[in-house]
């Protein structure tokens, strides 16, 4: 044995150990993809979620996590200015607002940024079925891009 591993293409660079997702008012995006990206990482990872100001918690956003298993409903809004000295690898800014709010703190954490378009399910109209169909598709989306920038655990 070389010491090397036994897949030449697989990942080398361990992934983001502290991840941070900022949108607007931590309401709706930002706690989805915190706990969506927390049960995938589970212990592998230290992930966070705030708003540019602190808003209250979306009952569509509790309610499609619950469909997949999730229980966000002990989530408690904060904004970015309760984050104090805290220091991420990565942070994702989930709406146009939050990433220049992004690149501040990243100046001071030297993180990288990435920026995440994610739809505002909160603007959708008609029946209670098509809002849910929105914030699904916002929850699928976000579960998507963690997938792809977070290995799940390996089985033990």
């Amino acid at each position: 044995m070389t010491g090397r591993p036994a897949n030449p293409s697989s990942r080398t660079i361990p992934p983001p150990r502290r991840i941070l997702f900022l949108c607007d008012r931590n309401s709706v995006r930002s706690p989805m993809a915190h706990a969506l990206a927390a049960a995938r990482a589970g212990t592998a990872a230290r992930i966070d979620s705030v708003g540019l100001e602190a808003g209250a918690l979306d009952p569509f956003s509790i309610a499609v996590m619950a469909e997949i298993g999730i229980d966000i409903s002990g989530h408690v809004p904060r904004e970015s200015d309760a984050l104090g000295e805290a220091r991420f690898d990565l942070i994702i800014a989930l709406t146009p607002a939050a990433r220049s709010r992004a690149r501040d703190i990243a100046a001071v954490s030297g993180a990288e940024v990435a920026f995440w378009p994610i739809a505002d399910p909160t603007l959708g109209e008609g029946s209670r079925e098509q809002r849910l169909a929105a914030y699904r598709a916002v929850r699928d989306d976000l579960a998507a891009r963690i997938a792809a920038i977070l290995p799940a655990p390996a089985a033990g």
